[in-house]
C-alpha cells in the first residue's frame, strides 16, 4: 500500500486520500474567448510524465484539506509533499522524461500517413 504524507497530519495509508489531477494548471483568464478546440485542450489535456509528477491530492479521510505532492509515475514512490500556494522544485537528477500533450493535428496527418509540412 502506498504511504502518502499530508502536510497538515502527517503520514497515512493512501486510502485515506484522493487524486486530485494535475498540479499547477493555470485557468484561462477569460474562458469565453477561448475556441472550442482551445477549451477542450484546457480541459482534457495533460502532461503525461514518466517520472516525476506534480500532483493534487486531498485528505479526504482526515483533515479534508488540498495539497501537492511529486510523484514517480514509474516507481510510484512519494518524493515529496508541499501546501498549495507552495512551491517545489523538482531535483535535477529526479526530473522526468515529458512525453508532450496529444496534438489532433500531428495525430491526424501520421493517421492518414501524411508528414509535415505536406
Amino acid at each position: 500500500m502506498l504511504r502518502i504524507k499530508c502536510p497538515f497530519c502527517g503520514e497515512r495509508d493512501e486510502i485515506e486520500f484522493h487524486y486530485g489531477g494535475e498540479a499547477h494548471i493555470v485557468r484561462p483568464h477569460d474562458p469565453d474567448a477561448l475556441t472550442d478546440q482551445e477549451w477542450g485542450d484546457y480541459v482534457f489535456f495533460r502532461t503525461n510524465v514518466k517520472g516525476a509528477h506534480k500532483e493534487r491530492w486531498v485528505h479526504s479521510g482526515g483533515c479534508r484539506k488540498w495539497f501537492n505532492a511529486v510523484r514517480d509515475t514509474v516507481t510510484n514512490e512519494m518524493i515529496a509533499v508541499y501546501k498549495m500556494g507552495e512551491t517545489f522544485d523538482i531535483p535535477a537528477d529526479r526530473k522526468p522524461n515529458q512525453v508532450p500533450p496529444y496534438d489532433k493535428k500531428t495525430s491526424d496527418k501520421k493517421a492518414s500517413g501524411t508528414k509535415e509540412g505536406a
